[in-house]
């Protein structure tokens, strides 16, 4: 795919809409449109990577209330004729058809390329991929599988949410301080997985959400690994020009992103 003449692509993750409380949320999801009203003149394409929700279980015939602003922008930027893209996280994995159906954007539960104006692209959310982090990696086959879905699924939809949200809330609880902090190379997984994808097959961005930490790294002269960071703190989002990656803040929060 080539990029029209002055269009560009936009790369974002990790909005966590719903935590910690509806307030903080709302004003979060409010500057999350402001943005994509801004890009919408511009935008080829938008990329969103993950975690759009701190949790969303779509029911056959109910999903979670709320997020009405930003389905209405995202229904509005789809029906303008811009492509969207959305990859679960993990927050967010279980997703049936009601984004492909409502809003013409095609669900991706794995990392997948992109080739745009001669460049590749890796992109995922990037849970469970890289070396450790085995606790998390069986719990992820666990939620993928069919009949645990299921049995979520016969769950009241007050309860199972109710549940999720506690969950969640004592996930980011054990992981803390460890999201704001740039571990190094060598302790980095999604650098390490990059590395490793790197010997079978070249991209030129790896570009991935989860971390909750913006970082632009270079693995190679013409290959980089780009963490998208989140909206929660930095605000901070990607965007390809057809011939250039930045990663950037929204919110004016540039000097946090960690370039290496």
């Amino acid at each position: 795919m080539l990029l029209p003449h002055n269009k560009k692509i936009y790369f974002l993750s990790d909005f966590h809409l719903g935590a910690p409380n509806h307030t903080s949320s709302l004003e979060r999801e409010k500057i999350i449109v402001s943005f994509l009203e801004k890009i919408k003149d511009n935008a080829a394409e938008i990329f969103l990577v993950g975690d759009m929700f701190d949790f969303w279980y779509e029911y056959r015939k109910v999903v979670p209330k709320g997020y009405v602003r930003l389905f209405g922008k995202l229904a509005e930027l789809s029906d303008a004729g811009i492509a969207m893209h959305f990859f679960t996280g993990n927050h967010d994995m279980w997703i049936r058809d009601y984004f492909q159906k409502e809003l013409d954007m095609p669900v991706y539960f794995e990392p997948r390329d992109f080739e745009r104006n001669g460049k590749k692209f890796l992109i995922g959310h990037g849970d469970g991929l890289g070396p450790g982090d085995h606790g998390y990696k069986r719990l992820k086959k666990l939620f993928r599988n069919p009949v645990s879905k299921w049995l979520f699924g016969i769950l009241p939809p007050v309860a199972g949410i109710s549940l999720a949200h506690y969950l969640s809330s004592w996930s980011r609880a054990q992981t803390g301080a460890s999201e704001e902090v740039f571990l190094g190379e060598d302790k980095e997984w999604l650098i390490i997985y990059c590395k490793e994808v790197l010997k079978k097959k070249f991209y030129n961005y790896f570009i991935f959400g989860h971390r909750h930490l913006a970082i632009d790294y270079r693995l190679g002269e013409q290959s980089r690994y780009i963490n998208l960071g989140d909206w929660i703190r930095y605000y901070t989002y990607a965007v390809f020009d057809g011939e250039n990656l930045e990663l950037k803040s929204y919110k004016n929060m540039d000097g946090k992103i960690i370039r290496k």
